[in-house]
């Protein structure tokens, strides 16, 4: 599938209007949302192909871009996250910067140094993560 085919966005209602929101204003509106930051994330379907697109709140940490699959502690993770795992090249948009991006699943010791800067930067990370049994992943995206 082309890289330039339209994205599909969430069918979550609230994320849509949240994407439609950024895009719209190139970030303007979007990028700072409920007191933290928030990016673009595009992945691949592993199945369909298809290019989703979705809202997450990230931290900037080094080079990276940081995001937590935490689907609000839900038994299993957020469909975006197994796209990413089965092809980690993606799309990210910070405000009005778009880019190619290369994400990994963070383990051990980077995993446990990125966790709690997740949660100064959403509080909520540590509840969900009381929520489920599964424990809730930290993806660095690097700019390629």
């Amino acid at each position: 599938m082309s890289a330039s085919t339209e994205p599909k966005d969430s069918p979550t209602g609230w994320v849509n209007d949240h994407i439609k929101q950024y895009l719209d204003s190139g970030g303007a509106d979007g990028h700072d949302w409920r007191g933290t930051s928030t990016l673009l994330l595009t992945v691949t379907g592993r199945k369909s192909g298809t290019r989703h697109r979705t809202a997450l709140i990230y931290r900037k940490v080094g080079d990276d871009y940081v995001i937590v699959a935490s689907k609000g502690g839900a038994p299993q993770h957020p469909q975006w996250f197994f796209n990413l795992e089965a092809d980690p090249d993606v799309t990210v948009q910070v405000k009005d910067d778009v880019f190619a991006g290369r994400a990994r699943v963070t383990t051990g010791e980077e995993r446990a140094r990125l966790w709690p800067l997740m949660v100064e930067v959403w509080p909520d990370y540590a509840n969900y993560q009381t929520r489920t049994d599964r424990e809730i992943p930290v993806v660095a995206i690097e700019r390629v």
